[in-house]
């Protein structure tokens, strides 16, 4: 069997929340390319949508194909709004925040919500779908992989952090069995490890499970020592892995060695950071290069070295099809255009340590001066750490929360400096900030690699838009055949 004819050229990139929505996936999908859709905060993204009255029936249409109707049912009574919000209280009511102790509800969203991005994903095709997931955001992990094997996820992709052990996790859900995932816990002292366990049985209240299939699993890698490790794991390796270097949007690896800034403050990146791309060629398993590969001269590069293709994000994130609110979109562009909208490679914004890739765009977060203004309040939480009390109980805390609260809770004032509100903001950028009765406004962030200034290459003269046809027909070049 010739494996270039069944795994695609192109994976378009799991970015942020809800930038790789099910619309631009299903494009990629249409097109014999790797659609997917990211899974991060997708709980809290659906249920704010459902608040905004699910204009399109898009949710309510994938909801009606979810496979135990009641609990569809009962997270519809729930969010669904069809009425305007109370102006005297914040726009979109709370969600539950994960924690190793949350509702039966919150896990029942978590689960119905990535199965309605698969579903939306995988509508009018034939294609593959895959859902990318952070290793870092480990509590909702379970509930997330089932939900999207459920609408028939073909591909899991995982990165920033360690995924050892999701190629066993894969084939558990996939036969239904109860299964656990070891959470790390800041400040524990115990000897035994904390996890976090799913049933599937517990889950469907007992009612009888579809046969689903086990998804391919590509590890999200930046060295090759990391990739080698975990093709040689006991809980089994991953299918394939994605390269990523350090021109990528979103979290990055850090630097390895000592940190050193440059004159600008970003992590500076020497030889020990270089990947050994021939290394990985000679694992045996597919794999994929990512960073800065958005044209198709680049492809064939990155063939060249061995590559069974290429991931690319910034080049789809800020195209028609993308979750990013449009106005921010066209604001972007129209900021490239005039030399404006700076990437920074931010060390600290991120609340988990990891470099974190900020686009400059004005009157966002990713303006200094912009998030200073904003009053920090940590309400959605999936960036939270799991600490070990000193009574022994599970806490969590954020270094991006208000200050006094962090310290507090045992963390250190140092850890708070400089971090930003990655959840808030990031949701922001889809358009579904939180309006706070107070009358204040959850602002955008957004993320993007250092490629951001070259997505002008994507729009037709006079445009100041693009669509992800664009996208695939500059990177297959002759070959692309698109497909309305």
């Amino acid at each position: 069997m010739n494996i270039k004819k069944i795994w695609p050229e192109i994976i378009q990139g799991g970015m942020g929340v809800g930038i790789s929505s099910p619309r631009l996936a299903n494009v990629v999908s249409k097109h014999g390319q790797l659609g997917v859709v990211s899974g991060t905060a997708v709980a809290l993204t659906m249920a704010r949508k459902l608040m905004d009255g699910d204009q399109d029936c898009s949710i309510r249409d994938a909801l009606s194909q979810f496979p135990f109707p009641e609990i569809a049912h009962e997270i519809l009574l729930k969010y669904h709004q069809t009425e305007p919000s109370d102006a005297s209280k914040d726009k979109y009511k709370g969600v539950p925040m994960p924690s190793l102790e949350q509702s039966k509800e919150l896990t029942d969203l978590m689960v119905v919500a990535n199965f309605v991005e698969v579903t939306l994903a995988k509508k009018g095709h034939q294609g593959s779908v895959g859902i990318n997931l952070l290793e870092k955001l480990q509590i909702p992990t379970l509930p997330s992989l089932y939900g999207a094997m459920l609408a028939g996820v073909d591909y899991v992709l995982m990165g920033a952090g360690i995924p050892v052990r999701i190629p066993s996790v894969l084939t558990e859900l996939s036969q239904h069995h109860d299964t656990y995932l070891p959470i790390k816990i800041t400040d524990d002292t115990q000897t035994e490890p904390t996890m976090a366990y799913f049933s599937p049985s517990a889950f469907s209240r007992g009612l009888t499970l579809p046969n689903i299939q086990r998804p391919k699993f590509l590890a999200i890698v930046s060295s090759a020592t990391l990739a080698i490790h975990l093709n040689r794991s006991q809980l089994g390796s991953p299918d394939g892995f994605v390269i990523e270097t350090p021109i990528a949007g979103g979290h990055n690896a850090p630097p390895r060695g000592k940190l050193q800034l440059s004159e600008i403050g970003e992590p500076v990146y020497g030889d020990k950071d270089i990947i050994d791309i021939e290394a990985i060629a000679k694992i045996g398993l597919p794999f994929y290069l990512a960073g800065g590969f958005g044209t198709h001269e680049q492809l064939e590069y990155a063939q060249s070295l061995g590559a069974h293709g290429v991931q690319v994000g910034t080049a789809f994130a800020f195209c028609e099809e993308s979750g990013m609110d449009q106005k921010l979109k066209t604001q972007i562009i129209q900021e490239i255009k005039a030399g404006k909208s700076r990437v920074k490679t931010d060390p600290l914004a991120s609340p988990t340590g990891f470099p974190f890739k900020v686009v400059e765009a004005e009157e966002t977060n990713g303006i200094q001066e912009v998030y200073e203004s904003r009053k920090r309040i940590c309400d959605i939480g999936y960036l939270r750490e799991p600490y070990r009390k000193d009574n022994g109980k599970i806490g969590y805390r954020c270094p991006s929360e208000p200050e006094t609260d962090y310290v507090a809770k045992g963390g250190k004032i140092e850890d708070t400096v400089g971090r930003k509100c990655l959840c808030n903001g990031l949701v922001s950028t889809l358009g579904l900030g939180q309006k706070r009765r107070q009358g204040a406004i959850e602002r955008a962030l957004i993320t993007a690699g250092d490629d951001l200034k070259y997505i002008l290459r994507y729009l037709k003269p006079g445009a100041i838009s693009y669509t992800a046809m664009d996208v695939l027909s500059i990177l297959l070049g002759h070959r692309f055949k698109p497909v309305y």
